[in-house]
């Protein structure tokens, strides 16, 4: 099959030079159509009926015509874009949660849809750990006070002093592959670990030497609470008034996983009061931050753009995992993590 039906919808994160490297590695010479769109520079998006997207319908429509394959992070496709490509048979998604990805319309077309799940599991675990000793030890606001001319000795008050992970009790709200890191950072630092994840099995948990329990008991018992379950209609919301007041008072809450789990007006209520302590937040129900958010005001929160998963290794894992996937469809041979596989089992798409 000719590479020149091979489209490569890149962004400024997974960026098109590493994709057409990982192609060149993978299956020789590529001769693939290149795009490259704005995310991260520009914020993703819904698009039409998808999520999380990069650039327009349109920047794929002007590229898709006879193209056999599209390799993407953030391109919306969509249900217009599906009903105009004449040629498509596989999509590679090169992320976990492939939210920009109209799945029904790939599968009434007959496209195939991979993706790419755990490609930032370490970074984003590291991050999350990061983001936890950042929130407990204040080490954003002794940064910003010293860059602004403060010297802030004051934060070595017994009152004002932060604490320890080690001994403490730290609850992990949801465990696959970042959790699974988290928890064998936290545990290697003398933190006792919860988690809460009800399709994880008993001695998944154990492996890593934490402890598998409810929810409630869970936010009732712990002294940090980190969330890293995946936004599903069933985790949407999960984290609401009455889950932070469960939370001992003088606890922190950290969320580098999505912003629809938590309730952000309750957990300023919750910050404000002084029932929690601090919090440390890298995603939002709206992204960007507004600017006039309360949370940027408030002591002893830390708060970073959603970049949990930015590190230059996941990008190239990302490509080179989505490479892997095309030279499969190339060579005849099974895909891993089909999303959609009633498509393969129907015989739609031709993976000669």
């Amino acid at each position: 099959m000719s590479a020149r039906t091979v489209l490569l919808l890149g962004d400024k994160f997974v960026r098109c030079a590493l994709l057409e490297e990982a192609l060149r590695e993978e299956v020789g010479q590529v001769s693939a159509t290149s795009v490259e769109l704005a995310w991260p520079i520009v914020p993703f998006g819904r698009v039409a009926e998808v999520d999380e997207a990069s650039g327009s319908e349109e920047d794929v429509l002007a590229h898709i015509q006879g193209k056999e394959i599209i390799v993407t992070e953030m391109a919306p496709l969509t249900a217009r874009v599906f009903a105009a490509a004449d040629a498509l048979r596989l999509v590679v998604v090169t992320r976990g949660g492939p939210v920009n990805v109209n799945l029904e319309a790939a599968t009434r077309h007959g496209v195939v849809v991979c993706n790419i799940p755990g490609r930032n599991a370490q970074a984003a675990a590291e991050y999350a750990l990061g983001m936890i000793l950042a929130a407990v030890r204040r080490i954003a606001e002794a940064h910003s006070g010293l860059v602004g001319g403060r010297w802030r000795g004051d934060l070595y008050a017994y009152e004002e002093a932060g604490f320890e992970l080690g001994g403490s009790t730290v609850g992990l709200v949801g465990f696959g592959a970042i959790g699974r890191i988290v928890a064998r950072a936290l545990t290697a630092l003398g933190a006792q670990v919860l988690v809460y994840d009800p399709y994880v099995r008993d001695e998944e948990v154990r492996a890593v030497g934490a402890a598998r329990t409810s929810l409630e008991e869970l936010l009732r018992s712990c002294r940090v609470v980190s969330l890293h379950a995946r936004l599903t209609p069933e985790t949407t919301g999960l984290i609401g008034r009455r889950e932070l007041q469960l939370m001992p008072r003088g606890s922190a809450l950290v969320n580098t996983a999505r912003g629809g789990l938590l309730d952000y007006s309750a957990l300023v209520e919750a910050l404000a009061s002084g029932h929690l302590w601090a919090a440390a937040l890298d995603v939002f129900p709206e992204e960007p931050l507004p600017p006039d958010s309360p949370l940027l005001a408030m002591p002893r929160v830390v708060v970073s753009p959603h970049i949990a998963g930015s590190t230059r290794e996941t990008a190239e894992r990302a490509a080179r995992l989505a490479a892997a996937q095309v030279a499969r469809y190339l060579r005849g041979e099974p895909l891993q993590h089909v999303l959609n596989p009633e498509v393969m089992e129907q015989g739609h798409a031709d993976r000669r």
